[in-house]
């Protein structure tokens, strides 16, 4: 079974973050990415570089991630809310 841990390695490895958290249960995790090569794309365009990051490991060890992609501009902004 996938930790939160490994997932947010497999992550690292492949995207430099500047904010990277994950958690989940093993099937299914949640994480909050933020990340200087996220900006001027859109949301689409961010989780498929974070899919990218993960490559095969999509499909062969997590079963569901579900994500909030953020740039360090949107992330600041977000904060400020």
């Amino acid at each position: 079974m996938v930790t939160p841990e490994q997932v947010k390695a497999y992550i690292a490895a492949g995207l430099t973050c500047d904010i990277l958290e994950v958690s989940g249960d093993g099937h299914h995790f949640e994480a909050i990415i933020v990340s200087e090569a996220f900006s001027g794309l859109n949301r689409v365009k961010q989780h498929q570089r974070v899919y990218q990051a993960l490559g095969e490991r999509m499909r062969e060890e997590i079963h569901a991630l579900s994500m909030k992609t953020f740039s360090p501009t949107e992330w600041a902004a977000q904060q400020a809310k």
